[in-house]
């Protein structure tokens, strides 16, 4: 088993719609969150007044797909401030939501900030989850650190990383490997499962990981989304893979995965890859066996609770 990790959230204004703090035991980082509705009181907040980092977060014009920014400053309520401004006048209009990471004990300098927002960037690109609008220049790695400092801004990342996700923020949260039992860190995957459609050529293969399930790089697709209604959402994802490069031309009507990709669910999965909604509790099989995804579960489940009155 894992050790457990203790995230303290603080609901500033007493609604889950409002301002929300984060805040991880032994760590100097402190990670705020709030509409930018809100924005005005955020900048009120004594956190505003220092240097650190910031992610905004909204979706294109027609909504089709969201949309992120990463960026540092040595003062978050000036940044933010002119970033609420509109577009004519240097600020940015997509966003509705706003990040702000800070660091308690004051000692983030300009060199830290940096490297920091490098490495987001270059983490955000690998997930492939959320696009950037950044520019291409903030995208270059930035290593002007001493090693000592590098350290400490690594480990500052990994909790922003364990951060966010709690937040609602999935931007930096790559897909781990795949593997059939628990790895170093303690991530629980299951057993392999194949989807197949023999007649349009797909073989796909997947784990659940760590609550997502991961379909394999190298695994089949079809090409066109075949549904007229309904299902907007699954046929929109279908499309921003291509778009984004996860999906790319393989022979005949199929695309191939170009790389891992974390789907919400085992259905959105199997109507990406079948280009039409799908069951995937019963689409996805277990590797060299008959037994369907949602039948494997419930076997789970039994064998748990069997165990547990054993004991």
């Amino acid at each position: 088993m894992s050790n457990g990790k203790s995230i303290k959230l603080f609901l500033a204004d007493g609604t889950p719609g409002g301002i929300i703090t984060a805040e991880i035991m032994n760590w100097s980082g402190h990670v705020l969150a709030a509409p930018r509705s809100r924005l005005a009181d955020l900048l009120q907040r004594p956190e505003a007044s220092r240097p650190g980092l910031y992610v905004l977060v909204g979706e294109k014009p027609d909504g089709d797909e969201p949309l992120a920014y990463i960026g540092e400053t040595e003062s978050i309520a000036e940044r933010l401030t002119q970033q609420a401004r509109p577009e004519d006048k240097g600020g940015k209009d997509f966003w509705h939501r706003a990040f702000v990471i800070t660091s308690k004990d004051a000692n983030l300098t300009k060199g830290h900030l940096r490297f920091l927002e490098s490495r987001l960037i270059s983490i955000a690109l690998s997930a492939n989850r959320i696009s950037l609008i950044n520019s291409k220049g903030t995208q270059s790695e930035y290593g002007m650190l001493p090693e000592a400092d590098r350290a400490d801004m690594l480990y500052f990342i990994e909790q922003i990383r364990l951060v966010l996700p709690v937040l609602g923020l999935d931007l930096l949260r790559e897909a781990p490997p795949l593997l059939s039992k628990d790895d170093a860190n303690h991530v629980i995957h299951s057993p392999l499962f194949s989807l197949t459609a023999p007649k349009l050529g797909i073989v796909a293969k997947a784990q659940e990981v760590d609550g997502e399930f991961v379909v394999q790089t190298g695994s089949l697709a079809k090409a066109t989304w075949t549904e007229t209604k309904g299902n907007e959402g699954y046929r929109k994802l279908h499309q921003q893979l291509q778009e984004h490069g996860v999906l790319v031309p393989a022979n005949g009507n199929l695309l191939s995965f170009s790389s891992e990709y974390a789907f919400s669910s085992p259905s959105a999965a199997s109507a990406v890859i079948m280009g039409r909604a799908d069951n995937g509790r019963t689409s996805w099989k277990l590797q060299g066996s008959t037994l369907n995804y949602g039948e494997w579960q419930t076997q789970q489940l039994e064998a748990k609770l069997l165990n547990k009155t054993v004991s």
